[in-house]
C-alpha cells in the first residue's frame, strides 16, 4: 500500500510539473495575482464547510460523545482533515485519529461507531450531491459523451459501494471476517482480543441504526449543506479574475470537480490530479485550461491552510491529553 501511495503521489508530481510547463508559471502567477483579497474569502469558505460538516458529525455520535461541545468536535475533526489530506492513507489515518481522540473523552466502541457511521453519511452526501448534480447539468451543461457515460457509471459503482458499507454497519457484520478467523484460531490472543473489539463496535453500530436512524438521515443534509459553500467560493473565484458567471456555469465547475474528487480520493494530496481534473472542468464549461488551473491551485491553497491549522489543533490536543495523563503520576509522586 505504502508503494502505492509513493507511486500515486510520484506520478501526481510528474503530472503538475507538466501541467505547469504547459500553462506557464508566469501565466499563472498573473491569473492568480486576479484574485487579490478574493482570495481569503475562497480560502475561509473550506473551514465554513467544515464547520457545517461539523454539525453533521454531531448527528452520527451516541452519548456520552454527543454532549461534547460543538468546538470540541470541530477541533477532532479539523485534525483527522490534517492528517487525512497531508498523510497517504487513503482519508483511512484521519479517521483513526478521530477515534483516538474521540477516546480521549470517553473510552469506548460508541467512539469508533460515530466515526465510521460519520464516514457513511458524509460519502454518501457525496455521491448524493454529484447525482443532484449530474441531473441539474443535463440539458444546461454540453458536455461530451464520454463524460456523461462516465460520471452515470462511476456514481452507480460508488452508490453500490456505500449501500453495501450501508448494511454491513446497519446489520453489525463489518467485523464478521475477523470474528471468522477467531473461531478457527482460537489461540491466537491477538487475533481473539481484534475479535472481541470489533464486535462490540458491530454492536454499537446495530444500536445506533436501531435507535438513531432519523440522525443519519439529519447528518446527511447537513453534509449536503456543507458541500453547497462550494457554489460560493466558486462564483466568488469566476467573479474576482473577470470571467462571465451565471448559476449553470457555476454549478457544472462545482459538480464535475466533486465528481472527479470522488475519483481520485486516492491520490496523496490530490498531487497533479486537483488542477488537472480542473483544467477539464473548465474546457467542459468553454473557459480556457490557465483558470482551470488557477481555480486548482486555490482550492490546494484553502486545503493546505486548513490542514496546517489542523495539524495545529492535533499537537495541541495530544500535548493537552499527554499533560491530564502525566498529572496524576505527578501527584502521586509528589504524596510519595
Amino acid at each position: 500500500m505504502k508503494r502505492l501511495n509513493v507511486f500515486l503521489f510520484a506520478v501526481g508530481l510528474l503530472f503538475l510539473t507538466a501541467l505547469l510547463a504547459r500553462v506557464g508559471v508566469g501565466e499563472l502567477w498573473r491569473e492568480l495575482r486576479l484574485l487579490g483579497w478574493a482570495l481569503f474569502p475562497f480560502i475561509l469558505g473550506e473551514g465554513i464547510a467544515e464547520m457545517i460538516h461539523t454539525v453533521g458529525w454531531r448527528y452520527c455520535l451516541a452519548q456520552p460523545y454527543r454532549s461534547l461541545s460543538w468546538w470540541q468536535l470541530y477541533q477532532i475533526r479539523m485534525a483527522g482533515y490534517a492528517i487525512n489530506y497531508l498523510t497517504p492513507t487513503a482519508a483511512l489515518g484521519g479517521e483513526a485519529s478521530k477515534i483516538d481522540l474521540l477516546a480521549a473523552y470517553h473510552c469506548g466502541p460508541k467512539a469508533a461507531s460515530g466515526v465510521l457511521v460519520e464516514k457513511f453519511c458524509f460519502s454518501i452526501a457525496q455521491v448524493l450531491f454529484v447525482l443532484i448534480g449530474t441531473v441539474f447539468m443535463a440539458g444546461r451543461v454540453h458536455l461530451q459523451t464520454p463524460i456523461w457515460v462516465s460520471m452515470f457509471a462511476s456514481i452507480s459503482l460508488l452508490a453500490l459501494g456505500m449501500l453495501v458499507f450501508f448494511l454491513l454497519q446497519k446489520y453489525g457484520k463489518l467485523g464478521s471476517l475477523i470474528r471468522w478467523l477467531a473461531l478457527r484460531r482460537p489461540g491466537n490472543s491477538t487475533l481473539q482480543n481484534v475479535a472481541e473489539q470489533t464486535g462490540r463496535v458491530d454492536d454499537a453500530l446495530r444500536e445506533f441504526y436501531a435507535r438513531q436512524s432519523r440522525d443519519m438521515w439529519l447528518a446527511i443534509t447537513w453534509h449536503l449543506i456543507g458541500y453547497c459553500t462550494g457554489f460560493f467560493q466558486t462564483w466568488l473565484f469566476l467573479a474576482a479574475i473577470g470571467l462571465k458567471t451565471s448559476l449553470p456555469i457555476v454549478a457544472a465547475i462545482w459538480f464535475l470537480g466533486m465528481w472527479f474528487d470522488l475519483l481520485t480520493f486516492a491520490v496523496p494530496l490530490n498531487m497533479g490530479s486537483l488542477e488537472g481534473t480542473r483544467i477539464i472542468v473548465f474546457k467542459a464549461v468553454g473557459y480556457a485550461a490557465l483558470p482551470g488551473m488557477a481555480y486548482g491551485l486555490a482550492i490546494r491553497f484553502a486545503q493546505i491552510f486548513w490542514s496546517v491549522a489542523g495539524l495545529t489543533i492535533y499537537g495541541c490536543l495530544t500535548a493537552r491529553r499527554k499533560n491530564s495523563e502525566a498529572a496524576p503520576v505527578l501527584k502521586e509522586e509528589n504524596y510519595m
